[in-house]
């Protein structure tokens, strides 16, 4: 990954509570597809660099900074994985783009399975990064206590301040999931996540659409039914590996089986050598997602 991550194009587009902050890559021919890229809960738009990098204008790529974080943080609320697929929707429809590919990751992959289901006539396929499935909690564990354990590094980081730059920096090398994979595009992605003056620098994200979204992918309904609902084809590609490079992924075989997903309608595919980041930057995982990506615009076009 020697090549610096091509520069976005910046836009905005109008959602209720303010304007959206949409990074545009384009495609080099016109008339080419468009995939729409929606980041996990702590993220923003550029997560997606390495995606853009290998796509290489094959499509035009478009990824939001979803309300409460980036270059959105001002979009007001309320929060949640319903609005949040509304405004996938409302991205998709003012850019006339539609239908579409949407590719999530995280807790983007259950914002993207709810705009599919909420707005069939704007997707026409969907592809689920490490999220979207959830499945019961084991016996004796409270839905408190498994939320704060999803939530508990985010939001500590959300709370903390930052004398400069090169100490967010140096947070994020630390972090055990991109031991020896640091890049200029995962240090253009982290920066971006500041804001304020130094010596006081804080994330972007708004806690309490971290904390509305975080119950609602535990604890909502319409959320987890929506990978069982989807109105068009889609996939699910899983990592091996944790948030933190531990061994024990967010999914694995017995738990996508308890999460009761037709894997005849949505079929499920684990990368290996990858964590619950990596799959979005490190070479398996994003090679396969773009493989995919491109495999399902030939087969839309």
């Amino acid at each position: 990954m020697s090549q610096p991550p091509p520069k976005p194009e910046e836009l905005t587009v109008p959602v209720p509570g303010g304007d959206l902050a949409v990074l545009r890559w384009p495609a080099d021919q016109p008339g080419a597809p468009t995939v729409v890229a929606v980041h996990g809960i702590t993220a923003n738009g550029l997560a997606w660099y390495e995606i853009a990098r290998r796509l290489a204008g094959r499509v035009t790529l478009l990824a939001p900074d979803l309300r409460g974080r980036g270059a959105s943080r001002s979009v007001a609320g309320p929060y949640g994985l319903a609005r949040h697929a509304d405004d996938v929707a409302a991205l998709v429809a003012a850019l006339g783009a539609g239908p579409v590919t949407v590719v999530g990751h995280s807790m983007g992959a259950w914002v993207t399975a709810l705009t599919a289901v909420r707005h069939p006539q704007l997707v026409r396929r969907v592809l689920l990064v490490d999220g979207a499935l959830s499945f019961p909690l084991p016996e004796g564990v409270r839905e408190e206590d498994a939320l704060a354990a999803v939530l508990g590094p985010a939001l500590a980081r959300l709370s903390m301040t930052f004398p400069d730059r090169a100490a967010y920096r140096e947070f994020w090398q630390r972090h055990p999931a991109f031991e020896g994979s640091w890049s200029d595009g995962i240090d253009a992605y982290t920066q971006r996540d500041l804001l304020g003056a130094e010596p006081e620098l804080r994330s972007s994200c708004v806690l309490e659409a971290v904390q509305t979204d975080g119950a609602q992918v535990l604890l909502d309904r319409e959320a987890a039914g929506a990978v069982h609902r989807l109105p068009c084809p889609a996939e699910l590609l899983w990592a091996e590996r944790g948030l933190l490079d531990e061994p024990q992924g967010l999914y694995d075989h017995q738990r996508i089986e308890l999460s009761g997903l037709d894997r005849d309608r949505v079929p499920a595919a684990l990368v290996p050598d990858t964590n619950h980041y990596s799959i979005l930057w490190g070479e398996a995982g994003a090679d396969r997602i773009v493989r995919r990506l491109l495999a399902d615009v030939s087969a839309a076009g």
